[in-house]
């Protein structure tokens, strides 16, 4: 059970580690989410987003072996996982590159949830 905490914010971590190669530009944007992206404006906001991407990733990614961060680390996990998951429906009909991350993030959400149980309890 020690490890289930670890493990699922290694897990998510590397995901959300992921994207951060489109801050590279609109070439790597376009392989990530299968969007063309030719307004420079829009280009800067992804790329941001891909850098705010990375830093949880790490973050969560360094909370697997500091304790400390785990708590805080499964809540931003939990956030960002649930909100683009809320989002997609919302939208509805998404792209096939956006479909396999709507996957990915139901994949790894029971894990994180399953994670912020465990840690719980240990701290009750």
């Amino acid at each position: 059970m020690r490890l289930v905490v670890p493990i699922a914010l290694a897990a998510a971590g590397v995901v959300h580690l992921l994207p951060l190669s489109g801050v590279l530009g609109g070439e790597r944007l376009l392989a990530l989410y299968g969007v063309a992206i030719d307004e420079p404006n829009l280009t800067l906001l992804l790329q941001h987003r891909a850098l705010l991407f990375g830093l949880l990733g790490a973050f969560m990614l360094g909370a697997a072996f500091r304790p400390a961060w785990q708590a805080a680390a499964l809540v931003a996990g939990l956030i960002s996982l649930t909100s683009f998951l809320l989002l997609a429906a919302l939208v509805g009909h998404v792209n096939p590159p956006l479909m396999r991350v709507v996957w990915i993030d139901l994949l790894l959400l029971p894990g994180l949830a399953a994670a912020g149980i465990v840690l719980v309890r240990q701290h009750a």
